[in-house]
């Protein structure tokens, strides 16, 4: 390794992926023996999916590449070439910027491009929040990545007991919890919605003025379950415009079935025209946690009902397999794509209280532990891009 500061290239490919590691970022930035290289890449970069670039550069970030590499379609085949290209983009991307290591993050099928493209050219990779289970492809590529990783920043024992026994030598493992716990942290003390989300970001559909009460769905299509995805989706809605309870409801990732989602909203939209509910392409990561922590129950397929939901304690109601058997916190109640089992699970999360907090995916101080981890361990083998 050369000498002088390490050169951490970060490629964050998705909305999600950016509140995963942005307090990682902050402390790469700001440590005196590392670099940033921010790479934003995919969907991150389109404005149908909020755009997440743009949330980058207000944190005050700086953009080192941007990558356009997602094709139409939000298919499994469009995947597929998706992740094609952003081998051959990314590849150019390292090759120019001659990286010490690079970081992918979790598990999104873009994420698989990142690994490839890194550790095809002998950069040392490093894998944020590996080792966790769901049961659908996101599962295959987390794995996938982990084989293809030489440092592990796992989220949780249980990640990190999985990562083990994948494989990987224990001495590269190491639990730091998940980054976006720690912006969850730093909301605990906040006693009340200090934004009022109407006003800052506008959405569209009914829901004119702030609620006192109010829930947040978030759902995204199963990629493998893609087909089913206008269906999925027509059920929540069915039971959140039933419950006519105020409704945040947010647009879902570029995954196979997005577009069935998509449709699934706006047909009903068009149709019944609810006056509780207000759609959002996007939020800042900040802005949406603390959206979150003052709802009465998130309801939908995101991980963040796993995780940040888990921390303060927002009751939870996860549909559909999508996060199968993912470890998480007594906040959550799991019911599949049933009308009658969604509300009544809806109905019984508005009696609890907000007291079922849990630490088991960190306890706010990843950032910190991350850069830490990346300016003193001691990589296998040094990059090699030499043509």
């Amino acid at each position: 390794m050369k000498q002088g500061k390490r050169k951490i290239c970060v490629v964050v490919t998705a909305r999600p992926s950016y509140s995963r590691i942005k307090t990682v970022l902050k402390a790469i930035n700001e440590h005196p023996k590392l670099e940033l290289q921010l790479v934003v890449a995919g969907s991150a970069l389109l404005d149908r999916y909020g755009n997440a670039a743009d949330y980058i550069i207000k944190d005050g970030f700086t953009i080192t590449e941007k990558v356009f590499m997602v094709l139409e379609g939000e298919n499994p085949t469009a995947m597929a070439k998706t992740t094609g290209l952003g081998v051959m983009e990314l590849s150019n991307v390292f090759y120019n910027l001659q990286p010490d290591a690079v970081i992918t993050i979790a598990d999104r099928f873009e994420t698989i491009a990142t690994s490839i493209a890194a550790a095809y050219q002998n950069i040392p990779l490093v894998h944020i929040q590996g080792g966790e289970v769901t049961g659908n492809i996101d599962e295959k590529v987390r794995h996938a990545n982990t084989k293809l990783a030489d440092i592990h920043l796992v989220a949780s024992e249980d990640a990190k007991a999985r990562v083990v026994k994948l494989g990987e030598d224990e001495e590269c493992v190491f639990n730091t919890g998940c980054p976006s716990i720690d912006i969850a942290n730093d909301l605990l003390q906040i006693k009340g919605l200090d934004f009022n989300p109407i006003e800052k970001y506008g959405g569209v559909g009914g829901l004119h003025t702030m609620p006192k009460n109010y829930l947040v769905v978030l759902q995204h299509p199963v990629t493998n379950e893609y087909l089913q995805a206008k269906a999925d989706i027509t059920k929540t809605l069915q039971v959140i415009n039933r419950l006519k309870i105020p409704t945040f409801w947010f647009w879902p990732n570029v995954d196979a079935g997005a577009d069935g989602t998509s449709n699934g909203i706006r047909s009903f939209r068009e149709q019944h025209n609810p006056k509780h509910i207000r759609f959002f392409k996007n939020m800042d990561s900040v802005d949406f946690l603390k959206l979150l922590k003052h709802s009465q129950c998130l309801i939908g397929n995101s991980s963040v009902g796993i995780r940040e939901c888990s921390f303060l304690g927002v009751p939870v109601v996860n549909i559909g397999t999508r996060q199968h058997r993912r470890q998480r916190g007594t906040n959550v109640i799991d019911v599949m794509y049933n009308e009658a089992e969604i509300q009544t699970a809806i109905e019984q999360q508005l009696k609890t209280p907000k007291n079922t907090r849990s630490t088991i995916y960190g306890k706010g101080d990843s950032g910190q532990k991350i850069a830490e981890i990346l300016a003193k361990v001691k990589f296998k083998f040094h990059k090699t891009i030499q043509y």
